[in-house]
């Protein structure tokens, strides 16, 4: 695990080596970042792009707060898993540096479909994305809740959604 200054930031990175390549992909988003621009950078699968790019991000926004949030899509659900090991595995290393009392820990937070997180017991037993939304729609849409609330007693709706909407 090592800690680094790079083009004047002191970035934290998780492991005890960095390849040249993911020390320039660093750089590069850092300059982007100062910059206030944008950014398309490629690297071949497997170099470390995400460790790299949450190191790097979460480095330059403990040292300039007013960056904002860092909102990391990806395609399917293992990345977004591989994704927030990563930033677990960045943390755990920052704790050891700083202490587990430090201030500026990041809270990270999956979103994922309804198909992967709807826990209630009619639309989990979906197995077809259109069915799970679907069935999710028809139980907390708008409109049919304005109806339940109006006393319509054959309209269903998700107890899990209304309380959590409230």
């Amino acid at each position: 695990t090592m800690e680094f200054v790079m083009d004047g930031l002191s970035v934290d990175f998780p492991y005890p080596t960095i390849y040249p390549e993911q020390y320039a992909y660093m750089l590069e988003i850092k300059r982007s970042l100062d910059a206030k621009g944008h950014a398309l950078l490629e690297m071949p699968t497997g170099t470390g792009k995400t460790v790299s790019m949450l190191s790097l991000i979460t480095s330059y926004q403990r040292a300039n707060p007013h960056v904002g949030k860092l909102v990391y899509c990806t395609r399917t659900v293992p990345e977004m898993e591989k994704v927030l090991q990563e930033l677990q595995n960045l943390e755990l290393f920052r704790d050891s540096l700083r202490g587990p009392n430090r201030t500026h820990k990041l809270l990270a937070v999956g979103l994922s479909s309804r198909r992967n997180l709807c826990i209630h017991p009619t639309v989990a037993q979906e197995s077809e994305r259109e069915s799970v939304d679907t069935k999710c729609r028809s139980l907390t849409a708008s409109w049919v809740r304005k109806r339940a609330a109006g006393g319509d007693a054959n309209v269903e709706t998700c107890a899990l959604f209304v309380g959590l909407a409230a």
